[in-house]
């Protein structure tokens, strides 16, 4: 299992003024946290409370379906192509980066098993779109849009975009290279998939994207390319039995949470780092932003009290931002919380050389790769320290399905005891919903007349 440390938050390592008393911290909250984790798993099979994700791990029917679908095509495409953006794409992409071999597109089909490469196309920049299906041969690609509503404007434009292309060089059977993940019912994409008889994917209800990466959202682009999604859903289902202690010392997510919640409102950390050491895991930086950003920023809490909570998240990859963010952690403001994520064992092993002994580098001979960057990331939790910045560290024992299924399944957990100690609603997106609109207006959707005629005027003096 991944284990959690707290101890660089304690006020015995970082002082009274920057850090907790965590044995009294826990027992203070430990009736309260004992009713967060009994309430949520109460609710999480009730329509309308957004916490079905909850379950995704115990769906065999899902991993079934997407298993057989990727079967069916296997050997037909070369390329993988997802259309989404935010929760659609983040939780793929950061699972792919971190599970498939390094440099995977560009290698050859031998080495990667003759499974496609894939592609992320999770932004609407014309040139970056432009480039990238200039490179592919639309032909010999498989395209996957993710969109529950349907309306998402980035996704549905490239969607066009693509089917016309597809449609030109390929004519009716266009339709075979399209595979839909919607909404089981309502929508656009689900309306247009009917009609023209695409393969689809349900998005489940009461999923919302930041937490849909265990549907098919995630697991089927992973397994076309050959990631053991099994592996992925025993990870979540031993977390999820560890998460339903209601023991806060037991409980690594209840733990977390707390810890960032207290750290927040007592001490004035209101910035939260996700910092791993491995490349593999960058992106899970990156999924994490928009969880802890979109669950937890909110203008008023349940009481409808403006509160304008939450901690900003911020991503950083060890080593790399030793050498760009750390003079600041350590001397700047003291107002952050970072994590650390540290792997025990990497799949591979590389040597530094026994050369340029009569050097001052010669030092670094005969060590690794591997105990130099897990040295980088213990020397900087204790310099961190040694300036009073509290700090966690999340340890994998080897980076798999098994154990990322479980890390993004703690942090999701995390993530909802934390909206329920500071009272706001985690699983909606309000402020989120007024920029598409203003997008809709300015691109003429109908019935964003009004929307688009204030805009124009606002657009003068902004």
């Amino acid at each position: 299992m991944i284990k959690l440390s707290c101890r660089n938050t304690d006020a015995m390592i970082i002082g009274e003024n920057d850090g907790l008393n965590l044995d009294e911290e826990f027992n203070n909250y430990r009736e309260r946290i004992a009713e967060i984790i009994v309430d949520l798993n109460k609710r999480k099979d009730k329509p309308g409370q957004w916490l079905q994700w909850m379950n995704l791990g115990y769906n065999e029917e899902t991993v079934w379906y997407v298993k057989e679908f990727a079967s069916m095509v296997a050997d037909r495409f070369e390329n993988v192509l997802v259309l989404g953006i935010g929760g659609s794409a983040l939780g793929g992409l950061a699972l792919s980066h971190a599970l498939l071999k390094p440099y995977w597109n560009i290698l050859t089909p031998e080495q990667r098993n003759n499974f496609p490469r894939l592609f992320f196309m999770d932004n609407i920049d014309p040139d970056y779109m432009n480039g990238l299906l200039d490179t592919l041969d639309l032909k010999k690609t498989l395209v996957n849009v993710i969109t529950k509503s349907g309306s998402t404007a980035e996704t549905m434009s490239q969607y066009m975009i693509i089917k016309d292309r597809l449609e030109r060089e390929l004519g009716d059977d266009y339709r075979k290279n399209i595979v839909a993940t919607t909404d089981k019912k309502l929508g656009v994409l689900r309306q247009l998939a009917d009609q023209e008889g695409y393969k689809t994917f349900v998005i489940p209800d009461d999923v919302g994207g930041r937490f849909s990466v265990f549907s098919a959202v995630g697991l089927l682009p992973l397994a076309l390319v050959g990631v053991d999604i099994e592996e992925i859903m025993n990870g979540i289902k031993d977390m999820d039995l560890a998460l339903k202690n209601t023991d806060i010392h037991q409980n690594i997510a209840a733990q977390a949470a707390l810890v960032q919640y207290l750290l927040d409102t007592k001490k004035g950390k209101n910035i939260s780092v996700m910092m791993p050491y491995s490349s593999r895991l960058k992106y899970i930086s990156d999924w994490y932003v928009q969880l802890w950003a979109e669950s937890l920023g909110k203008e008023v809490n349940n009481n409808n009290e403006t509160v304008y909570n939450g901690q900003t998240p911020v991503k950083a990859l060890g080593a790399t931002d030793q050498h760009s963010q750390i003079q600041l952690y350590n001397e700047g403001p003291n107002n952050k919380v970072i994590t650390f994520i540290r792997v025990e064992n990497f799949d591979t092993t590389l040597e530094i050389p026994k050369i340029l002994e009569y050097t001052g580098i010669g030092y670094l001979g005969g060590k690794t790769i591997n105990d130099l960057i897990n040295a980088e990331a213990d020397s900087t939790r204790v310099a961190l320290a040694d300036y009073r910045r509290p700090t966690m560290t999340i340890t994998l024992p080897q980076i798999n399905g098994y154990h990322l299924g479980q890390l993004l399944y703690m942090l999701e957990v995390q993530t909802a005891i934390a909206g329920e100690l500071y009272n706001i609603n985690a699983f909606d997106q309000p402020g989120v919903e007024q920029a598409k609109n203003y997008t809709y207006a300015l691109m003429g959707r109908a019935g964003f007349e009004d929307s688009a005629r204030t805009l124009q005027e606002k657009l003068v003096t902004v």
